[in-house]
């Protein structure tokens, strides 16, 4: 008992339900070393008895970090104070230099709570009251709830991570994190559709071997223009983890916090048309044409390294060319406003040229990123770190050039950014950022009827004690630069945001648990970052989810993601989901980069490319039958909707008919597979395979397996011929001369 007390005190489970009739014990074992990475002795009873003891007799006046919702009642840490308690607001600098806005000073009243009433402006008074203007919540339809009262002593600081300090009567003191935030995330402006694809899958006359952010901007610029789409989603454009191979998977990345150079279009930058050594970098071009041309046409699959080192050399060439006075400028204010996070992950790439990718392996004094050696180091390497920096900054340059020309091409909601859910054990994250890291540990997810052996991922898990304690700044900061040139963010596995799968090093993924995060604060931290940027918010939920989970997200604007060979009944007769019956505030697909393409779920070519590849736990002919009972449902569901005018047997008709179907739901954003445009039938990524399948590594193809690019696929008619059942319809306009009817 004692043990599961001092583990629910730390929000580690001690039993999962994997289903809501099962109930699984974790082993004790698993539980004393999660405790351990964070920072808990239990190994014998006495300690466990000790930390009881320490645990439950720490009292605290103040969380390290508090939430206040705008317009929502105050939490229980700040409504809760002792009468007469004095309550400070230091409020968050502003991110323009100028004055610092003065300090809030409150005295916690007894009075019963009052309705919202307009304060004096600019009154910071201990008599003020909560703004009537603040905003009301809302409720996960998106209608606002009653207002709410809020206590006649408080102030409403402005949206921000502020500071508060807190003194009783009887002399206590606290202070913490203060995050005040909107209620809601904004909301896409009316419905909308858009490509999903993987860039480096996307290679144009002009890649290096893989998609880029040139290729990007000119598949937003001409699908906004040409076909009406709101937006582009692609998959994690995270720095990766140098090696020899490269890992491919992008996410799996060294830093979640700044992007991959890899995807640089070298010759967009202003410094190339000033490089001296024209011969050098013909040299590295036509090298790059090799590499596009043994993967449209040879049949060679995407080589990252090879990409990444021709760049490599062009882009040392290009840095040589001095900046121009306003260039220079530009550098310098990123430079600033990236600070220390930036100045580390630079210094992570110098190190890793020199001793390796994995900062584990390096000299004991370079481990540390804060140590003397360390700081040594930053100085000897200084024109590398500049390197890395520079780099950074050209790609951010390029993310948001590829915003821009979404926006200019009439998108409402542009370039769809995907966030990991964890990075790389031994990437620059976990090296700059230590502490907040659970060492040992890596996420995953528990046994299920998809997988009894559960999942390990290989990523180490925040801790959440650390994040608290910080004031969620990591996750701040990461946030504030994924948003930074994103119209909308995509979270994978978002329900992360409440727990994670925690497995030891070196046991089975069986032997995990489940670790809670404070959700209230990761929402609340989402929320306001999301604000800032004006940008919508996807959160990938698919597979198991805690109850309540999903209306959390919803009543925070977060939409989900609903694919369509899983919408069904599943608390009636388990056929296909009506459209009808589909939920609004999600993100609606046919497949995802870990799914079929439509074609192969069609035709059921998925399951003889499992077959073949030893992942089937039945027979072909059993795989095979389920398979095609499973389609045969949506097909007749489809058929009675009138979607399928051209019956049974055309393949391509029937990918329309889907799309149709996904228009006929309310979802507010329908997205689609762009190899599906094609008639591509390679998954993306065959999850439970390594090196048995070229996971991430393959170019986008046609339905006869030959590899297309950006070029061919804008102009095929069976793209144009699917679209068309997206494409908003234009009013027609009359030629010069013409009078309409």
């Amino acid at each position: 008992m004692g043990l599961s007390r001092l583990a629910a005190l730390h929000g580690v489970a001690t039993s999962y339900s994997p289903s809501p009739d099962v109930t699984v014990s974790v082993p004790d074992d698993t539980v004393i070393a999660v405790l351990a990475a964070l920072g808990v002795d239990a190994g014998t009873p006495a300690d466990v008895r000790k930390c009881l003891v320490a645990a439950e007799s720490r009292s605290r006046l103040l969380p390290p970090t508090v939430v206040v919702w705008a317009g929502e009642p105050l939490p229980p840490a700040l409504s809760g104070l002792p009468p007469g308690s004095t309550v400070t607001v230091e409020p968050e600098p502003p991110e323009t230099p100028g004055r610092p806005p003065a300090p809030l000073s409150m005295r916690v009243r007894t009075a019963a709570p009052a309705p919202p009433v307009k304060s004096p402006a600019g009154a910071a008074s201990a008599s003020a009251s909560a703004p009537a203007s603040a905003p009301h919540p809302q409720r996960a339809d998106g209608e606002p709830d009653a207002p709410a009262a809020v206590p006649a002593w408080w102030i409403p600081p402005p949206p921000g991570v502020h500071r508060v300090h807190v003194r009783t009567p009887d002399h206590r003191r606290a202070t913490a994190t203060l995050v005040v935030t909107p209620a809601r995330l904004p909301q896409p402006p009316g419905r909308s559709h858009g490509f999903l694809v993987q860039l480096y899958s996307l290679l144009s006359a002009r890649s290096w071997g893989m998609g880029d952010l040139g290729d990007l901007a000119d598949l937003a610029a001409w699908s906004g223009r040409t076909l009406g789409s709101g937006f582009v989603q692609v998959n994690p454009l995270h720095a990766a983890v140098p090696g020899d191979p490269t890992d491919p998977s992008p996410y799996r990345p060294s830093s979640r916090r700044f992007p991959d150079p890899v995807h640089l279009r070298v010759e967009s930058i202003p410094e190339y048309g000033h490089v001296r050594d024209r011969a050098a970098l013909d040299d590295l071009r036509q090298d790059a044409a090799a590499l596009s041309e043994a993967v449209l046409n040879k049949g060679a699959l995407i080589d990252r390294d090879a990409v990444r080192e021709l760049k490599r050399q062009a882009l040392e060439l290009v840095v040589e060319v001095p900046l121009t006075p306003g260039r220079r400028a530009a550098y310098c204010d990123f430079l600033a406003e990236q600070g220390q996070a930036l100045e580390d992950h630079a210094l992570w790439c110098a190190l890793a040229e020199v001793h390796g990718p994995d900062w584990h392996a390096w000299p004991e004094a370079l481990r540390d990123p804060r140590s003397p050696g360390t700081a040594r180091a930053r100085t000897e390497l200084l024109d590398r770190v500049d390197f890395h920096c520079r780099l950074a900054w050209l790609t951010a340059t390029q993310l948001a050039a590829a915003q821009r020309a979404a926006e200019d091409a009439g998108m409402s909601v542009g370039i769809v950014h995907d966030l990991a859910v964890g990075v790389h054990p031994a990437g620059a994250d976990t090296w700059a950022q230590q502490e907040a890291f659970a060492h040992g540990m890596s996420v995953g997810a528990p046994p299920d009827a998809f997988n009894a052996r559960g999942q390990d991922w290989g990523l180490p898990p925040w801790r959440p004690d650390v994040l608290a304690a910080t004031g969620y700044a990591a996750y701040r900061g990461l946030l504030r630069g994924l948003l930074a040139h994103a119209g909308a963010l995509r979270i994978d596995h978002v329900m992360g945001l409440f727990r994670l799968w925690w497995v030891p090093e070196g046991r089975p993924p069986t032997d995990g648990t489940y670790v809670a995060y404070d959700a209230e604060a990761m929402l609340a931290v989402l929320v306001l970052e999301a604000h800032r940027a004006g940008a919508v918010v996807v959160g990938e939920d698919l597979g198991t989810v805690e109850p309540g989970v999903r209306e959390a997200l919803a009543r925070r604007g977060v939409l989900g993601t609903s694919v369509l060979w899983f919408e069904r009944d599943w608390d009636g007769d388990g056929r296909p989901l009506a459209p009808e019956k589909w939920r609004r505030d999600c993100l609606a697909t046919a497949t995802t980069h870990d799914l079929p393409s439509t074609a192969a779920r069609l035709t059921g070519d998925h399951v003889t490319l499992r077959h073949r590849l030893g992942l089937l736990t039945r027979s072909l002919e059993e795989e095979l039958t389920e398979d095609a009972t499973d389609t045969a449902e949506w097909l007749a569901l489809l058929a009675r909707l009138r979607m399928l005018p051209e019956g049974d047997g055309d393949e391509e008709a029937a990918v329309r008919a889907v799309h149709r179907f996904l228009l006929r739901t309310p979802a507010r954003m329908t997205g689609v597979w762009l190899p599906d445009t094609v008639g591509d039938r390679r998954p993306q990524n065959l999850p439970g395979t390594w090196d048995q399948y070229p996971n991430w590594r393959l170019p986008i193809a046609d339905a006869e397996g030959h590899p297309v690019t950006l070029e061919e696929i804008t102009a095929s008619p069976r793209l144009h011929a699917l679209m068309d059942v997206l494409r908003p319809r234009k009013p027609h306009t009359a030629p010069p001369g013409e009078r309409r009817p």
